[in-house]
């Protein structure tokens, strides 16, 4: 392989970061200078030609590694270019999509699950299989960390609503059914999940707060590395009641397609997953607040 004269700016009086240097590898992949299977120059060439300690180089190579694009990292020899991610399934409805992306996430010796949602519903459900899986011994966490955004119960939701609009009085039939789901679901959840500190000895946190708004969208975030989402499609349907027919706008949550990011699938994935994360970390720490499911 040859290597280019494209550091020759970065060899002056200023050394290159390890970003940098992992930049300018990731432009040679991305526009064919370095293709799928060629192995990089040696630890001591890269050195050389950014001007920089092998040590700075490692860094930079670390970040090319965690972000897909290198392969057969080895200490004997340099690491071979990554041959592109195959590309995802379609999209697929979300209580289809979610369970077997939960079951890898738990591979993981700590588990981090964030979420947003309308109600835990589908989280409840999905999770269900790792769990299953923990209890038959296939599955070992350590560590088990969920945090959950639900709308609060004292906002007027954009739906469900009632299609004739909201009563008069607090007793509105569409938003107590909404809010007993909500409830209900998510004390099922964290019960099934708090168990695993008796039967399996697993440090496990489930926390709730409540959103000031109504989520268009659910977010699911794993172990930081993955982010998926699904649209809430919003329907007219019907629904009985004890007191008669709800006639309502509401979402097929669990119908709704669940699209999927990964950190190492390319930087656009990457940065979707980061950039989610920081929203979920930012909506947690300010504009939440405290939520007991009644």
């Amino acid at each position: 392989m040859v290597v280019t004269q494209e550091s020759v700016a970065m060899n002056g009086s200023r050394r290159s970061t390890p970003q940098e240097i992992a930049d300018a590898l990731r432009e040679r992949i991305h526009t064919g200078v370095l293709q799928p299977g060629d192995r990089l120059p040696t630890q001591a060439e890269l050195a050389e030609e950014f001007g920089v300690e092998r040590g700075t180089v490692r860094q930079a190579l670390r970040v090319l590694q965690e972000d897909g694009l290198l392969s057969n990292i080895t200490k004997g020899s340099p690491p071979r270019i990554a041959a592109p991610a195959a590309a995802r399934a379609e999209p697929q409805p979300t209580m289809v999509g979610l369970a077997p992306r939960l079951v890898e996430a738990f591979s993981a010796r700590r588990v981090r699950i964030d979420a947003a949602c309308l109600t835990a519903e589908t989280l409840m459900i999905a999770l269900g299989e790792p769990v299953r899986l923990i209890h038959e011994g296939r599955l070992r966490p350590e560590a088990i960390d969920v945090r959950i955004l639900l709308p609060s119960r004292d906002i007027d939701l954009a739906f469900p609503v009632s299609v004739d609009g909201p009563g008069e009085d607090d007793d509105d039939p569409v938003h107590q059914r909404w809010l007993a789901q909500r409830n209900a679901q998510g004390h099922v959840l964290r019960h099934n999940l708090l168990a695993l500190r008796a039967t399996h000895g697993i440090d496990v946190r489930v926390a709730f707060r409540a959103l000031p708004f109504t989520p268009p969208v659910k977010l699911y975030l794993l172990n930081g590395t993955e982010a998926l989402m699904a649209y809430y499609m919003i329907a007219r349907r019907e629904e009985q009641e004890d007191g008669g027919t709800l006639d309502m706008y509401d979402v097929l949550g669990t119908e709704s397609l669940l699209f999927h990011f990964e950190r190492t699938t390319g930087q656009r994935d990457a940065a979707f997953v980061e950039e989610s994360q920081k929203w979920f970390d930012a909506l947690w720490e300010t504009i939440t607040s405290d939520l007991t499911l009644s």
